[in-house]
C-alpha cells in the first residue's frame, strides 16, 4: 500500500478523541475491566496508525500543454488525466495550475488559474478523466522556462459511513517555455525578406522575360527594316524601270508618227511625165 497526502481532519479527530476518552476510562477502571478493553484498545490504535498508509485515491497519469512554445499575451490550454487508484468512487473537486514567471522588468508574479470544468466531478475506480484548464499570459511577461504547478484536490467517497472524505492532492509539475519577442520579431522579419526576395526575384525573371521580349520585338522591327528597305529598293527599281519603259514608249510613238508622215509623203510625190 502507498501513503495519502492528506486524510480527513475531522475524521481523524473524532476517532483520535474516542480513543483518548476510551484510554481514560481504562486508567480508572479496574484491573478486570482493563483486561476485557485492552484488545478493543489495542485494535483501535492500530487502526489509527494504519490510517496514514491507506491506498492512494487519485494519481495524475498525464499533463500535457497545447503547444511547445508560447509568446506574451497568448492563450494555453493544459489537458490533465486524473486516474483513480482506489478501491471506491473519488471525486473531484478542485483543478488548478499554478505559474510562477517573472515579468521583463524582474518583478516575480504568482497566479493560479482554475478548471471550467464542472466540478466536483465523480470517477469510478480503476477509471480514468479528462480535464482542461485554461491559462493566459501577460504581454510583458520574461522569456525563458516557467514552472508551471498543476494540483488536483480529490475526496474519497466511504462506503460504511456514507461520507466523501478528504483524500489526495497530487501535483505534477511542467515547464513552460516561453519565446522571447526579440526573436519573434527577428522571425518575422526574417518571413517579411523572404517574401521580399521572392518578390524581387519574380520582379527579376519578369524583367528578364520583358527584356527577352524587347530584344524580340527589335529583332523583328530590324527585320521589318530591312524588309523596308528592300521594298524600297524594288520600288525604286520598278519605278525607273516605269520611266524607262515610259521614255521608250513615247519614243517608238514618236518615230512610228514620224514614219508614217514620211511614207505619206513619199506617196504624195507625182510621178515625172513620160
Amino acid at each position: 500500500m502507498r501513503a495519502v497526502s492528506n486524510l480527513d481532519c475531522e475524521f481523524i479527530i473524532d476517532f483520535s478523541y474516542t480513543i483518548r476518552k476510551c484510554y481514560e476510562n481504562y486508567i480508572y477502571e479496574g484491573t478486570e475491566m482493563r483486561n476485557k478493553k485492552f484488545p478493543i484498545l489495542m485494535l483501535s490504535l492500530a487502526f489509527l496508525l494504519m490510517l496514514p498508509f491507506a491506498a492512494q485515491a487519485a494519481v495524475i497519469t498525464a499533463c500535457t500543454l497545447d503547444r511547445d512554445v508560447y509568446h506574451g499575451g497568448e492563450v494555453g490550454h493544459i489537458t490533465v488525466t486524473v486516474h483513480n487508484d482506489e478501491d471506491d468512487v473519488i471525486r473531484v473537486t478542485e483543478i488548478t495550475a499554478t505559474i510562477d514567471y517573472y515579468y521583463s522588468d524582474g518583478t516575480t508574479y504568482l497566479q493560479t488559474f482554475f478548471s471550467n470544468a464542472t466540478l466536483p466531478a465523480e470517477i469510478p475506480r480503476g477509471e480514468s478523466s479528462m480535464f482542461n484548464v485554461s491559462f493566459s499570459l501577460p504581454t510583458n511577461i520574461a522569456s525563458g522556462y516557467v514552472d508551471v504547478f498543476v494540483r488536483v484536490r480529490t475526496e474519497l467517497w466511504n462506503a460504511s459511513s456514507q461520507r466523501w472524505y478528504m483524500s489526495d492532492n497530487p501535483i505534477y509539475q511542467l515547464l513552460l517555455f516561453i519565446q522571447s519577442p526579440y526573436k519573434q520579431q527577428f522571425e518575422q522579419q526574417q518571413i517579411i525578406n523572404e517574401q521580399l526576395q521572392q518578390q524581387l526575384e519574380e520582379q527579376q525573371s519578369i524583367n528578364a522575360q520583358l527584356q527577352d521580349q524587347l530584344e524580340e520585338q527589335q529583332s523583328i522591327s530590324e527585320q521589318l527594316r530591312e524588309q523596308l528597305s528592300e521594298l524600297k529598293t524594288l520600288n525604286n527599281s520598278t519605278t525607273i524601270m516605269m520611266y524607262v519603259l515610259g521614255a521608250t514608249t513615247i519614243l517608238f510613238a514618236v518615230m512610228a508618227i514620224f514614219l508614217m508622215r514620211l511614207s505619206r509623203r513619199t506617196e504624195i510625190i507625182p510621178q515625172p511625165p513620160a
